[in-house]
């Protein structure tokens, strides 16, 4: 039983961008007393405290939460809210108790003249759907305040950041590589400007770095950075205030290479709340009312009409439509509902209208779920170890141990502060970035937008790809694949008179039949007294005759032999009657994209053996499609299952890459090593909670962005070993004193010249080019 002095809070955190201040705050705060539990969601930068009031507060988890670093941003607000029904002082003074009961209001003040109540309230305990429910329970209303909502769709900003982005990176560091080392100008600058004003400039530009380095230490853990942060400590006890600088400008940079596609998933969760259904048509007390969705309660009866978004989860009470649940299941085939049908918030009902029984509502509904599935995976999903990071875990021991030895023999301190400049150069700060940026730069220009160097890294070591099915291997459009006559009719005219039929038709399937019958040129009629039987199908007069076209309802008995085999192949079979007799059969199916087969032969001997598709339909229609691929598949799957079979593969210590593009995938794209987005086809959702996403629907581009991976990884590798060989070189020279501090400092530019050349051929990636080289190959 929950005491009244329990509470659950949920507190806005401000300054995380990566797994480590996740862990550093949900540390900071699970330490206070009072606090039970507390989960920190990175996506949705938030924490999830259950605590004992008695014991700890608000402000104490604030303080915790800065002292940690981070900020908890102001959650005190001001709302001003209309309210209708009072006509009287009572009526107000209702309304204000109603109001002030709720914990976490701090003031409130209702006016009846104006209509409107001005509540001051701590946004971490009470909201406006509270609000809402304590007005209605005494009887008054608050009106949906109408809130104009945008789904963003940047995939073509992110393009051009990226590329701008390494120009700008490439231009600074060509700068300082060969005008401030090259010509001279550190010399000058050093000479120019009071050390004081440098060395203070040092320590400001670099203080959120060592901030990081220190609780890196105090969880025991070495980062690249660390590594890094010895070489400015050295080079400032040198008297060397630019290169500390230079070290420390080159660390910024990684750092907001990295953070400014860590944002890009936040867009993900605006994405899917602006996609929730806001209103409901609910029937109480013989009426029909529009209410927000926050004030539908369980086992009201909700009305769908056609065109409008199913507001919950429930069962079907009366009413017959055709449902598109693509956002639920990712399904691009239509599905027929009627009376005891189990239908999802969010779906559409494309025709025919619903009267619905609410079983589920809100953020427990389906669709809610998948916004929280969202939150949770992006909080969980394990963050990579970098190949910086894992160098840098063994080399700064060696580093320490020489200097510690050259200090120890020679007792000479400046011969010490040489090898730890020499070993921490910037050499080793570009190492990793300038190859990431410059490999993102490339993808980007050719279709391919990669969010960050770290997911190139998980990609190059995948062994797992998992698929969806609809949109993904498939084209996500309904085909006509089998046109089977009967009764002697003849093929034209039975598709001639089912197109024919189908011209006024809205249903998901007839743009397929008008389609199939203008691929073969055939000439359609106009069809006169049309009508639409929701759960059955069409009918019209054709040349005089009446011709109808749908499900196995529209006829009598039992349904025809060629439809069940049809059926049983995972097609969908459309009966066309003419004149109450049964004329033909129509198959119609999802077709697979033509580059499938030969991409996924291309991935195979990649060494990418576990190939699994995931998706929502049957078992018989995912048979069809994986087994002509040779690939594994789960059918039946809802967006939990999805992301369920991602994580088993990850505790099983498997690299996971996930495909997909509408909004079911986004949970399992999110939570997987790297998440691939088809982004020309797919879901802004999907673009969003994905880590990589193709702008071309080429299904090639998914082999070829493991390659780019693996080519920068080895390129990255290169680029660590000549810094490490050059710096073993330079820690000899150094330890034995040949290699004075000034010299060490001096040479840095030695490497960063290779390492800069070495990255750049990342930048001559040309897919273009790449296709016509193997054409020529092969004439």
């Amino acid at each position: 039983m929950i005491t009244a002095s329990k509470q659950s809070l949920e507190i806005p955190i401000k300054g995380m961008d990566c797994a480590d201040c996740v862990s550093t705050v949900q540390k900071s705060i699970a330490k206070l007393p009072g606090v039970e539990s507390v989960e920190v969601l990175l996506a949705s930068e938030k924490a999830l405290v259950k605590l004992n009031r008695t014991q700890v507060n608000i402000e104490e988890i604030r303080k915790a939460v800065e002292d940690a670093g981070y900020s908890v941003p102001d959650t005190i607000q001001n709302l001003e809210i209309p309210i209708q029904g009072m006509d009287c002082a009572d009526c107000t003074s209702t309304v204000k108790k109603a109001i002030s009961s709720l914990p976490g209001v701090q003031s409130v003040n209702v006016f009846l003249s104006s209509e409107k109540a001005i509540v001051q309230i701590d946004q971490t305990q009470v909201n406006l759907a509270t609000i809402r429910q304590a007005v209605s329970k005494v009887g008054y209303s608050v009106p949906e305040i109408q809130v104009q909502s945008t789904v963003e769709s940047n995939s073509s900003d992110f393009s051009k950041a990226a590329i701008n982005l390494f120009g700008i990176v490439f231009g600074v560091v060509l700068l300082i590589v060969v005008a401030g080392e090259g010509l001279g100008l550190f010399e000058t600058i050093t000479d120019s400007i009071p050390p004081i004003i440098g060395y203070t400039l040092v320590f400001v530009a670099a203080f959120p770095t060592f901030q990081s380095v220190i609780r890196a230490a105090l969880r025991k853990q070495i980062l690249s950075h660390t590594l890094m942060s010895v070489g400015v400590i050295a080079a400032l006890a040198i008297g060397q205030w630019v290169t500390a600088a230079i070290i420390v400008l080159f660390i910024r940079v990684g750092n907001y290479a990295e953070r400014f596609t860590t944002e890009r998933s936040r867009h993900a969760l605006r994405n899917l709340t602006a996609m929730a259904p806001q209103l409901a048509n609910v029937e109480r007390d013989g009426q029909e009312l529009e209410l927000p969705i926050d004030q539908v309660r369980l086992g009201d009866v909700v009305i769908v009409r056609p065109g409008e978004k199913i507001p919950v989860d429930g069962t079907v009470v009366s009413g017959q439509a055709t449902i598109n649940q693509a956002a639920i299941t990712g399904e691009s085939m239509p599905t027929e509902a009627g009376p005891g049908s189990k239908v999802f918030s969010a779906s559409i009902a494309q025709l025919g209208s619903l009267r619905i029984r609410a079983e589920r509502v809100g953020s427990d509904t389906t669709f809610g779920r998948i916004i929280r599935l969202v939150e949770e995976a992006e909080s969980q999903r394990a963050d990579v170890q970098r190949v910086a990071d894992r160098f840098s875990a063994y080399f700064l021991p060696v580093v320490a141990g020489i200097a510690g030895l050259t200090f120890l023999i020679s007792r000479n301190p400046i011969s010490t502060a040489a090898v730890l400049v020499v070993a921490c150069s910037c050499s080793f700060a570009l190492a990793t970035p300038i190859a990431m940026l410059a490999s993102v730069g490339a993808a980007a220009k050719n279709g391919l937008l990669i969010k960050g160097g770290k997911y190139i890294e998980s990609l190059a070591r995948a062994d797992v790809l998992l698929l969806d099915k609809t949109g993904t291997l498939t084209l996500g459009l309904p085909k006509v694949t089998n046109v089977i006559p009967l009764n002697g009719t003849p093929e034209a005219d039975l598709l001639m008179m089912a197109a024919s039929v189908e011209r006024f038709s809205e249903h998901p399937l007839a743009k397929a039949v008008q389609t199939a019958a203008e691929e073969k040129g055939l000439k359609l009629v106009e069809p006169q007294n049309f009508e639409a039987i929701p759960g059955h199908g069409v009918r019209a007069r054709v040349n005089g005759s009446e011709v109808a076209v749908g499900s196995h309802r529209m006829i009598s008995g039992e349904p025809i032999s060629e439809a069940t085999s049809l059926e049983a192949s995972g097609k969908s079979a459309i009966y066309v009657t003419l004149d109450g007799e049964t004329i033909g059969i129509l198959g119609l199916a999802d077709s697979v994209r033509q580059e499938i087969p030969e991409a996924i032969k291309e991935l195979r001997s990649m060494g990418i053996k576990e190939i699994v598709m995931l998706t929502g339909d049957n078992e018989l229609v995912a048979k069809s499609i994986a087994i002509p691929l040779g690939i594994k598949f789960q059918a039946n799957l809802l967006p939990e299952d999805k992301i369920k079979v991602v994580k088993q593969y990850q505790a099983n210590n498997h690299i996971v890459v996930m495909v997909g593009d509408g909004v079911n995938d986004a949970p399992a794209l999110a939570q997987s090593d790297v998440g691939i987005a088809m982004g020309a086809a797919g879901t802004d959702v999907a673009i969003e909670a994905a880590h990589i996403a193709l702008m071309r629907e080429d299904w090639s581009l998914v082999p070829e962005v493991f390659k780019i991976a693996r080519r920068t990884m080895g390129i990255v590798k290169m680029n660590i070993a000549f810094t490490a060989i050059f710096n073993f070189f330079g820690l000899a020279l150094a330890a034995f004193g040949i290699l004075s501090p000034m010299l060490a400092a001096a040479a840095q530019s030695l490497p960063d010249i290779g390492i800069l050349a070495n990255s750049s051929r990342l930048l001559r990636y040309d897919r273009k080019n790449r296709a016509r080289s193997h054409l020529l190959k092969g004439i």
